[in-house]
């Protein structure tokens, strides 16, 4: 097979072959754990592979060549249609274990598939029809005309902000429903969703910067940013994949309610609810005032995997009441209610010199924190000071 090697085609083909390695890898992750995030995050990176195939190609001399350039021609390598729709139900089945792919996600995909027939349509008139270039009249790869870069473009901003809005929404949801949010956050996620934004922000800059962006030689750089930038989301995806499965506590993935999240998900659902809207009455006081007791003298937050559903089960009511509860009669959300009680208790029990027999992060976890990194957080959010700060100046 023809291939000039150089350094432009030699970089990317590194990214292609990682891309495809990673993609195998994640496929088997997904049929292995039986994860359907595996499955739709190892199509996008597969799709991010193909994005960066032309220009790999075309560096090494293809397009100059009838047999290669009709391979470049004939074949959507960049499918900008669907790439956005796959990282954004990647997201969403990271983030709700429980997801189930519907007949209406389907519309998601349209715009795809007319796309994939209008290829279809191409390659039919130009190859088996008319037997000469039609469509390819002008000699230019029908995948960087210029309405469908845009419109891949528009596509790709929008559905990086639907992602955004989904996590942002999950994490508010993570904080009011359980005291092990950090556990299960998916940080990740909303870093490489900011990132992918900058670097089509970048685009645009070097669109704007760049006088002879339409030069297929002057992409290089851009191109290989997006390489190191899908490289990163691959070996990020296939380690969350990894931790997720070595970590795998089922109370962790069951525990929340798939109702109770599905408001996140919803268009249009808004923050406040029924009791929201309602003023303190006197049994929402009685009601503060068993869950203060709850927390001091039954101390139910030294459950380390405590959730809103355990607390409202105690109580003999609603989640939603105690949310608002903690919300209004506390002014916090439901994890950092929980943490102050835990922190607290890690103060008393150092001050009553228990960490003369055990370490401070013993005292941690006997205290409800399930990890070192989440205790120095929630210390640090609660008294302003990390845990040798705050002792260390009070000793």
């Amino acid at each position: 097979m023809y291939f000039s090697f150089n350094f432009k085609t030699s970089t990317l083909l590194i990214f292609f072959i990682h891309g495809l390695i990673f993609t195998l890898l994640l496929l088997y992750k997904g049929i292995k754990n039986e994860n359907k995030s595996s499955f739709w995050l190892a199509a996008f990176i597969f799709l991010c592979t193909l994005y960066i195939a032309p220009f790999m190609f075309g560096y090494s001399g293809w397009y100059a060549k009838d047999t290669y350039r009709e391979i470049l021609f004939f074949i959507p390598f960049q499918q900008l249609f669907l790439m956005p729709p796959l990282l954004y139900f990647y997201v969403k089945s990271s983030l709700h274990t429980s997801f189930r792919f519907q007949k209406k996600d389907w519309l998601h995909f349209i715009p795809a598939m007319v796309y994939a027939l209008y290829s279809l349509m191409v390659w039919i008139t130009d190859e088996l029809v008319l037997d000469t270039y039609y469509f390819y009249a002008d000699g230019r790869d029908k995948d960087f005309a210029l309405w469908y870069q845009i419109s891949g473009f528009i596509m790709m901003v929008f559905y990086l902000f639907a992602c955004l809005k989904l996590y942002t929404k999950y994490k508010k949801k993570t904080y009011e429903t359980v005291s092990y949010a950090d556990s299960i956050l998916h940080a990740w996620i909303q870093r490489f969703l900011i990132a992918f934004l900058g670097l089509l922000l970048l685009r645009v800059l070097f669109f704007i910067l760049n006088p002879e962006w339409a030069n297929f030689g002057r992409k290089y750089w851009y191109y290989l940013s997006f390489s190191i930038l899908f490289y990163y989301i691959a070996l990020s995806g296939y380690v969350h994949a990894i931790k997720m499965n070595v970590s795998f506590h089922p109370r962790l993935v069951t525990t929340f309610s798939e109702d109770f999240l599905a408001e996140a998900e919803e268009e249009g659902t808004t923050t406040k609810t029924e009791t929201d809207i309602i003023e303190f009455s006197e049994d929402d006081k009685i009601l503060q005032q068993q869950l203060e007791d709850l927390m001091e003298h039954k101390k139910i937050f030294t459950n380390p995997n405590l959730t809103l559903f355990d607390v409202a089960k105690l109580l003999h009511t609603h989640p939603k009441k105690v949310s608002n509860i903690i919300n209004k009669g506390f002014k916090v959300n439901f994890n950092d209610f929980v943490n102050s009680y835990r922190t607290q208790e890690v103060i008393k029990k150092v001050a009553a010199s228990e960490n003369d027999l055990k370490t401070l992060l013993g005292i941690a976890l006997d205290s409800g924190f399930n990890s070192k990194s989440t205790f120095n957080r929630a210390f640090k959010k609660q008294t302003q000071q990390t845990p040798k700060e705050y002792f260390s100046g009070n000793t």
